[in-house]
């Protein structure tokens, strides 16, 4: 195992504040709450494939809660209790893919619970494996790999895993930093990035193909946009939309969750809330394209 990344510190809510996870249709901006929580911080949902459930997070666990709305079930993974927001629901529903906060590493875990099983190898010096996306056919991962450098701060850069070999191969070949990679099904690869951009933290919606030619950038406002997410049909681009000159990827903070057309065209306001991390992180489109889910976390006094 590589070593320890870092020292989990688990997100909790503030005094008054109420964490929703919302099912949105894309459209019209309209929201139905599947569960809400005065107690527990969940992030980041998937839907699986089944349409019948969400995958989310808290505290280093994940949860299954009906889509149709209900309570949060914890799933089993074995001695594996640090899986942060990074995490997706593989292409045939049987296994949920996360990553470990503390170690850095990537993660195997039955839909319906079970032992956990690395897949990311072991790397030379400090490494961390970020899940991001996966091919349509299911047989590769993308992620965000942080690596320190001469001691330095990490430095981000955009990664695949061959999940049949093993393998691991650079995507980016530049160190501005990029997070947020998504597959679409006609195989291009949406993600955030500060690439051509001099101001730090000025993130901007790009995308590429994967092998990293055909580099385009499809935003360019004075806002920091992150975590593109393409719908299972292709016909939309959900990516969430900080306030400009946030740094990083901030919580609690006045958020709007944008669309677009695949090509950039079209953006448009569809969800404006209280939010950041843990609210868009991964893709959370229902399978039949017409709704997705996302998380809020509002200050109601």
């Amino acid at each position: 195992m590589i070593p320890i990344l870092q020292e989990v510190a688990w997100r909790t809510l503030a005094p008054g504040q109420v964490c929703r996870i919302l099912v949105v249709d894309p459209v019209t901006g309209t929201t139905r709450v599947v569960h809400e929580s005065h107690d527990v911080a969940y992030e980041s949902p998937n839907w699986t494939p089944d349409g019948l459930s969400l995958i989310v997070n808290a505290a280093g666990r994940l949860y299954s809660v009906p889509a149709a709305g209900g309570v949060p079930t914890p799933i089993a993974s074995g001695a594996l209790d640090d899986h942060n927001n990074d995490h997706l629901v593989s292409r045939d529903g049987a296994t949920i893919y996360s990553s470990s906060e503390t170690t850095g590493h990537l993660f195997a875990v039955p839909v319906g619970g079970g032992e956990p099983v690395q897949v990311s190898p072991d790397r030379d010096g400090v490494f961390g494996y970020f899940l991001q996306g996966q091919s349509p056919d299911g047989g590769t991962l993308a992620f965000t790999g942080a690596e320190r450098r001469d001691g330095l701060d990490f430095v981000s850069g955009l990664f695949l895993l061959d999940l049949g070999t093993r393998e691991v191969s650079r995507l980016s070949g530049w160190t501005a930093d990029s997070v947020g990679c998504d597959w679409s099904p006609d195989g291009w690869l949406y993600f955030g990035s500060e690439l051509g951009s001099s101001t730090r933290g000025h993130s901007q919606v790009h995308r590429m193909r994967p092998d990293g030619r055909g580099v385009k950038q499809l935003t360019d406002d004075e806002r920091v946009n992150w975590f593109p997410k393409v719908s299972p049909d292709g016909s939309r681009v959900v990516y969430l939309s900080f306030p400009p000159g946030t740094v990083g990827h901030a919580s609690d903070v006045d958020v709007v969750i944008r669309s677009m057309e695949p090509d950039g065209s079209g953006q448009r306001d569809v969800l404006h809330l209280t939010g950041g991390q843990g609210t868009l992180n991964m893709n959370s489109w229902a399978p039949s394209s017409d709704s997705f889910a996302c998380v809020s976390y509002e200050l109601e006094y």
